[in-house]
């Protein structure tokens, strides 16, 4: 079978070699002119630095300069690519960002995968070739140059670490500070001296909160989860933890809903990203709501769609993210080369309905789906040994 992968960073180059490990032609369509994704450190950022502009310049990439991985390397490698210690310069347990991107390097060039990506070329639209066909056509372009081909599948994997998604609290828009997104942040020093309130109590708010700590004047973190407690932080002097905002002012002040304010100068929102596909054209059968991509069945298969279409790397928070990825990439040649069979389309949906439900009865938002972080749900939504 011809297949197409959207995409050659983590999830693209381990889809390809899964899907060339079964026989399969594959082309991957890479828009940059290297490969690593989201690992690929770029220290331009956008005109936008909040990144909600439709008109600016996208940037794709959000590694900050002095980003390390918050994962150990034993558990960064794939299963027949192993990310060892002594096969790269560093020896620390939690590696540099450029040591990540040379592993993928030589994970590349060690499985030939670099001869099967097609490098500058941006897919502006997959869809069927008609209702009746399961055969996809991928339009790319390259110089400005469109280009149509028709795939026999297609995997998605084309990263959701480039549209911001931004806090929404009373007066942002006349607030007169600067405000901004983490995928615009890259090092500290345009922070000197400031007091910045940082939006955020995952691992990027917490890491570049204390960063940033190192040369601002205070920094406030501001999170909304109900189990925060409101403290000056005990590994830094001019650390505050405090409760959601509540409103900022036209005169530059920041509420919060525990009831202390301040006068800040920049309001750095690390608050994650949206999937966005905007290649894609379904005509409804796949849609974004709310972060949720769906219906997806096991967060890989669309169900009306499956397996001629599928998504690798949309999960978070497994804690052994390369290894996810490589098991949902390794099944998916599996099930498109014969070997594993899916559920019924009707089975499928009647799996995520019921994923769903879950989800509502424990209160988790919609805009968690593809959080794996979540207890007291079933496995079986994310479960990828077919």
């Amino acid at each position: 079978m011809k297949m197409a992968v959207i995409g050659a960073g983590v999830s693209g180059l381990a889809t390809a070699y899964a899907l060339k490990s079964e026989n399969h032609r594959v082309i991957v369509y890479e828009k940059s002119d290297q490969i690593g994704g989201t690992w690929v450190y770029d220290p331009k950022v956008e005109s936008d630095p909040l990144g909600i502009d439709p008109s600016r310049e996208v940037v794709h990439g959000s590694l900050y300069e002095s980003l390390r991985t918050n994962i150990p390397r034993q558990l960064m490698g794939f299963f027949d690519c192993p990310f060892f210690t002594s096969k790269y310069g560093e020896s620390s347990t939690f590696p540099s960002h450029e040591e990540v991107l040379e592993f993928l390097n030589e994970f590349a060039r060690d499985f030939r995968l670099v001869e099967l990506i097609r490098f500058e070329t941006e897919v502006v639209r997959v869809e069927r070739v008609d209702l009746r066909n399961d055969q996809w056509v991928v339009e790319s372009k390259t110089n400005e140059l469109n280009s149509n081909e028709i795939f026999d599948a297609v995997v998605v994997c084309s990263g959701h670490h480039t549209q911001p998604r931004v806090a929404d609290f009373p007066g942002m828009e006349k607030w007169p500070g600067k405000q901004m997104h983490s995928h615009n942040y890259r090092v500290p020093e345009p922070f000197q001296d400031q007091i910045v309130v940082v939006i955020g109590d995952g691992p990027s708010a917490k890491d570049i909160s204390l960063e940033i700590s190192k040369v601002a004047k205070e920094v406030r973190l501001s999170s909304r989860s109900p189990n925060v407690k409101v403290s000056r932080l005990d590994f830094a002097d001019n650390m505050w933890q405090h409760s959601k905002i509540d409103y900022v002012d036209e005169k530059g002040e920041v509420k919060f809903e525990d009831g202390a304010s301040v006068h800040a100068g920049i309001i750095l929102h690390c608050t994650g990203y949206k999937y966005d596909f905007p290649f894609l054209k379904t005509g409804g059968i796949v849609t974004v709501d709310d972060n949720r991509v769906g219906p997806l069945y096991k967060h890989i298969f669309p169900t009306k769609l499956a397996p001629t279409l599928s998504f690798v790397g949309l999960p978070y928070n497994s804690g052994v993210v390369f290894l996810m990825i490589d098991l949902q990439a390794k099944w998916i040649a599996h099930v498109l080369s014969g070997r594993r069979n899916l559920p019924s389309e009707g089975n499928m949906l009647s799996e995520v309905e019921e994923y769903y439900r879950k989800m509502d009865e424990k209160r988790i938002p919609k805009h968690h789906t593809h959080s794996l972080a979540h207890k007291n749900i079933p496995t079986s939504q994310i479960t990828w040994t077919g």
